[in-house]
C-alpha cells in the first residue's frame, strides 16, 4: 500500500512540474530513483497499463483529464532492464519539462499539448534535423506505429528542434530514450 502511494505521489509531482511549465530539475525531484523504486514502478506499470494504438486511444486523450496518465506500452510487454536504462536516461533532460520523465507514464495533458506541435511545418534546416532523427532512431521514427505516442513524440521533437534549437542526433536520443513501445531485446548498447 505504502508502495503505491509513494507510486501516485512521484507520478503527481512529475505531473505537476510538467503541467506548471516548471522545470523537472534535482532540486524539484528527488535525486536517480534508486533501482528498487524502478522496479517498483516498473512493476506497477508493466501489469497496469491503460494505453493502446487504436485511434479510438487517440481522439480520447484529449478528453481526459490533464492529470491522468497514459500508463504502460502499447505494442509489446516492458522490459525492466531497458525501462531503467531508460528513465535514468532521460533524467538528463528533467530542466526541459515538455520531454516526459517516463515513457510509460505520460501525463496526459502534457500528450495533449505535445500532439498540437505534431502538424507544425518546419523551415528547411530544421525539416533536415527532423528527417536525420527519422533515419537514424531506433524505430525509424517517433515510434513502432503511427500511433498516440508517433504524434505525441513527433510533436516533441519537432518544438525540441523549433523551441531549443535541438539537432536531429539530438532527436533521435531523446526518440531512443523514449521508445514506448515495450520489448528490449532489439535494443543495443
Amino acid at each position: 500500500m505504502v508502495t503505491q502511494i509513494s507510486k501516485v505521489l512521484f507520478s503527481l509531482l512529475v505531473a505537476v512540474a510538467v503541467l506548471s511549465g516548471n522545470p523537472l530539475t534535482s532540486e524539484a525531484m528527488a535525486d536517480e530513483p534508486a533501482d528498487e523504486v524502478l522496479a517498483s514502478r516498473f512493476a506497477y506499470l508493466s501489469a497496469n497499463g491503460n494505453s493502446n494504438c487504436s485511434r479510438e486511444f487517440e481522439a480520447s486523450i484529449a478528453t481526459m483529464s490533464s492529470m491522468q496518465m497514459l500508463q504502460g506500452s502499447c505494442c509489446s510487454p516492458m522490459d525492466k532492464h531497458r525501462y531503467i536504462e531508460q528513465v535514468r536516461g532521460l533524467k538528463a533532460y528533467w530542466g526541459i519539462s515538455a520531454i516526459p520523465t517516463d515513457p510509460y507514464d505520460i501525463p496526459a495533458g502534457l500528450a495533449s499539448k505535445l500532439m498540437t506541435y505534431y502538424p507544425l511545418e518546419l523551415t528547411g534546416t530544421e525539416q533536415e534535423a527532423y528527417a536525420y532523427a527519422m533515419a537514424n532512431s531506433d524505430e525509424r521514427g517517433p515510434c513502432c506505429c503511427q500511433c498516440w505516442r508517433w504524434k505525441v513524440y513527433g510533436g516533441l521533437a519537432k518544438y525540441l528542434i523549433r523551441e531549443h534549437d535541438f539537432t536531429g542526433p539530438q532527436v533521435a536520443a531523446i526518440w531512443d530514450l523514449s521508445d514506448g513501445c515495450g520489448g528490449g531485446a532489439d535494443h543495443h548498447h
